[in-house]
């Protein structure tokens, strides 16, 4: 037989060689590799019957058969290659490189063969030898933890039945090398072994090793510089944000080697000096060095220039700002040191998309395809004349605004919370806060909220928006525990955030519940030893329909017993019952700006007490009443995700006051005081209880609360919160006292305890639970924090994010003896998980650093736990 074309071929490469010839061969260049291809069948001893190669001869094509070891039917094998029987064809000629060039695409064959079998007048036969490319059958993995196996599957595609190639094996080998020296690996190797698996199976198949050897991450000794005269290395070390050389005080951050930050910190040192005026300054050279201790240095020549100072700077095209309004946001002058960097944030700042800059300037006010250049026209003198050139483009409207990406949520909700209209001229500020609004919903993964601009028509002066939303779970089962008050509290419950109570009695409507029209539903159940609380409660966000006007509406129930000192158990013969309702509304305001809501809530709450005596109730067998109007200002413009907000603040201030009731019920109660001090120097328990009957028959007080909290992204991920609180609680009358309701707890992790009677639990880690208070509460409270927040993962199925905090704060009888400087210290450390059906979990590990009196403690309190769920600080 006559062999045709022999490939033998291990890469793909090679394949693309080969198929190269095919293609481009002339007659005689092919004789040539057919000659040689001759030489070694001959050497091999194979017969041949003699054919004329000097011209390619017309040949009828006969039967094509196929041999080798392939798993494939030969008719499959024969269709594919496209010489069919009765074919005619040329020997040799460009069909036979077709063929070849078919199957060897295919990616399926290790070799291939063509051989003439024999001829008959002027027809041919022919044979195809081949074999497949072996499977991969099972993969082992050595030198990487189990977790890590199933990424690099992902990563590298070695699944099971896979195809294995040389090059497969050759950019596996090449992607782990260059995947784990990005990660700081610098001496990482990679080795994969090949074991043919040999059984009865026909086809070709192959076990892999792969052995990973990360080795250690390599730090850095020391960063030198070559070429700096002006900036010193210690400035320039400081500008390069992710790479650091070591340094055992230093927390935040390390001083393994990355190459990615590495390469990003070689620009972060060009914009140093462009920042103090050296524009001209580059990166000459970077080496590293590999020290005997297996650290590395780091050796980077620079090139400084000449210092630059800003020229004239004019503005060229502007129309619809003046030059003097364009130089006050620019806010550079004449004279000052070149700054490109600033240059290029007063113009377009990308890292803050609502930046002040002369780019959102025109955004903000409809001109979308504006586009602003500085450009250099002068550099005499090492001063630099500068040009701003603008093309401000017609003024855009948009045209068509859609949402995708809702499922359950009904479309209303979201458009009421969009501020961009058809028809309405374009504002990038107001694109901007609609993806905030959306995001503060909470129906949606705020990360993944989207806003695309389809169909931009500069003609025109039309634009079309599409906000892409990804929704979350909105309803949340409750689960909240932790100690106080002596004993667990627990609180089951069940959170309904996008609830639809008008499709509750759809049948239809329940998967499981009736959703998408925003509306909150929660009740919950709350329990210890020594109490119980249910509650119900209601929200709708936009009353009506038409204006952002929240409904609110809630009844609560709670029983509680007193605490038995002998037993340390609950007495069930001795209850205090809470019954309370509230009714709520919530503006939103337009003045000073619509960050701002007002709201406004009216209360009542019946207090019965049964056999009921302590030293703050002197009438164990009564009751009182509490009626309630609460008006609150707050403001809250933080963004995006309200799990982890990267920027903004929220304050609220809230006054809760009672009728004046001492004004018009005519008692005398100067009389009533002077009574009171006579029944307890008597020692008369009877009349006491009598007189305090009548001073809290309905309950009369005021008492005003504020909280700030702000954030700042102090680098990429990491966030600063500081925050602030006050409290207090006053009386109308002096005669009548302050009331024993109402009154503040501090301490501990903040939830409630067996005191429920209007009382607030405010939280203060590293101490107790209420341990910063008295027995009856304070009347005045402060508390001061900061939190640095850095998270873990922000996805939708589960944010987490660690954090630090230094806490302070002290509860206080009356202002006599209120200082805000006199307090209570604490810090420590702690971890935040929301999973949306379960809410929000936390740990936190917190050092109390002075001593409790009232616990007889003479050094520092110590180390606290606080374990928290579904509650945030």
């Amino acid at each position: 037989m006559k062999l045709l074309l022999n490939i033998k071929k291990e890469n793909d490469d090679l394949g693309k060689q080969v198929n190269n010839l095919a293609n481009i061969l002339s007659l005689t260049t092919f004789l040539k590799h057919c000659s040689a291809v001759l030489l070694l069948v001959s050497s091999m001893s194979i017969q041949a019957q003699e054919l004329p190669y000097s011209n390619g001869k017309k040949y009828i094509l006969g039967e094509v058969s196929v041999s080798g070891n392939t798993s494939f039917s030969e008719q499959t094998i024969v269709t594919y290659s496209g010489l069919s029987k009765g074919k005619e064809m040329s020997i040799p000629g460009e069909d036979i490189g077709d063929a070849i060039k078919k199957l060897w695409n295919s990616k399926l064959f290790s070799d291939i063969e063509i051989y003439i079998t024999k001829i008959e007048g002027n027809v041919a036969y022919l044979e195809i030898r081949l074999s497949d490319l072996p499977q991969l059958y099972e993969l082992k993995i050595n030198g990487v933890k189990k977790g890590k196996h199933e990424g690099i599957i992902k990563d590298t595609k070695l699944n099971k039945g896979v195809k294995v190639t040389e090059n497969l094996l050759t950019t596996t080998k090449n992607f782990l090398n260059k995947k784990y020296k990005k990660e700081g690996f610098l001496n990482s190797k990679v080795h994969i072994n090949t074991i043919e698996v040999k059984d009865s199976t026909p086809t070709a198949r192959v076990n892999m090793v792969l052995n990973i050897d990360k080795g250690e991450k390599v730090k850095i000794k020391d960063i030198v510089f070559n070429g700096n005269e002006v900036l010193s290395d210690k400035y320039l070390r400081k500008s390069m944000k992710g790479t650091k050389k070591i340094n055992r005080l230093r927390i935040l951050k390390r001083s393994k080697f990355i190459d990615s930050s590495y390469q990003a910190d070689l620009g972060h040192i060009v914009e140093k000096y462009k920042e103090n005026g050296y524009r001209d300054a580059r990166i000459l050279s970077d080496s590293i060095i590999y020290n005997d201790d297996k650290t590395i240095s780091l050796k980077i020549g620079v090139s400084e220039g000449t210092q630059y100072s800003f020229g004239d700077i004019s503005f060229i095209g502007n129309t619809v700002y003046t030059n003097e309004q364009l130089t006050r946001m620019l806010r550079i002058r004449k004279g000052d040191t070149y700054n490109g960097v600033l240059l290029q944030k007063r113009i377009a700042d990308n890292t803050k998309p609502d930046a002040d800059d002369i780019t959102n300037l025109y955004q903000n006010s409809g001109y979308l395809f504006s586009s602003i250049n500085p450009v250099e026209v002068n550099a005499t003198n090492n001063v630099i004349d500068m040009e701003i050139r603008i093309s401000e483009g017609k003024p855009a409207y948009f045209n068509n605004v859609s949402i995708v990406g809702n499922d359950k949520t009904n479309d209303h909700v979201i458009y009421r919370e969009i501020r961009t209209r058809p028809g309405q001229l374009y504002s990038k500020a107001n694109v901007v806060r609609t993806v905030r609004e959306l995001g503060q919903l909470g129906f949606f993964d705020a990360q993944e909220i989207s806003p695309n601009f389809n169909n931009p028509n500069p003609n025109e002066g039309t634009i079309d928006m599409e906000y892409s939303v990804k929704e979350t779970g909105s309803s949340q089962i409750e689960l909240q525990g932790g100690y106080g008050g002596g004993g667990f509290i627990g609180t089951l419950g069940l959170s309904f955030n996008n609830f639809s109570i008008k499709d509750i009695f759809k049948k239809d409507a329940y998967k499981p519940i009736p959703m998408g029209d925003g509306q909150k539903l929660a009740l919950r159940l709350q329990a210890s030893r020594f109490y119980q609380t249910y509650s119900f409660s209601f929200s709708e966000p936009w009353l009506g329909g038409k204006r952002p006007v929240q409904f609110s509406t809630s009844i609560s129930h709670t029983k509680q017993f007193l605490y038995d000192y002998t037993t340390g158990n609950a007495d069930k013969s001795k209850s205090f019952n809470i019954t309370g309702i509230t009714f709520g509304l919530a503006k939103r305001l337009q003045v000073p700006d619509d960050f701002f809501v007002l709201s406004q809530a009216i209360s009542y709450q019946r207090y019965d007490l049964n056999n009921y005596n302590t030293g703050l109730f002197t009438f164990g067998d009564g009751y009182a009443n509490n009626l309630s109007y609460t008006v609150g200002l707050s403001r809250d413009n933080t963004n995006i995700d309200p799990i982890y907000p990267t920027g903004g603040s929220k304050f609220g201030v809230t006054a809760k006051l009672s009728i004046p009731y001492s004004l018009f019920d005519g008692v005398d109660y100067s009389q009533l005081k002077e009574d009171r001090e006579q029944a307890v120097t008597d020692q008369d328990a009877t009349e006491l209880a009598k007189i305090d009957q009548e001073r809290y028959k309905w309950l009369e007080f005021y008492k005003v609360n504020f909280k700030g909290e702000w954030y700042t992204q102090i680098t990429k991920d990491l966030v600063l919160r500081p925050s602030t609180e006050f409290g207090f609680l006053g009386a109308y009358n002096n005669d009548r006292g302050v009331i024993p309701f109402e009154r503040f707890y501090l301490g501990g992790d903040g939830l409630g305890t067996y005191s429920l009677d209007g009382r607030e639990a405010i939280a203060l880690r590293g101490y107790p639970n209420q341990s910063l208070s008295d027995n009856d509460g304070g009347t005045i409270y402060n508390k001061f924090s900061l939190e640095l927040r850095y998270p873990i993962t922000l996805k939708a199925s589960a944010k987490i994010y660690a954090l630090g905090f230094l806490e302070g704060g002290a509860s206080y009888n009356n202002f006599r003896d209120y200082n805000p400087f006199e307090i209570k210290r604490s810090a420590g450390l702690g971890i935040r998980i929301f999973m949306p059906a379960f809410g929000l979990l936390g740990i936190d590990f917190g050092h109390g650093f002075d001593p409790l009196e009232s616990l007889g403690e003479t050094k520092a309190h110590g180390w606290e736990t606080h374990f928290i769920i579904g509650q945030q600080f």
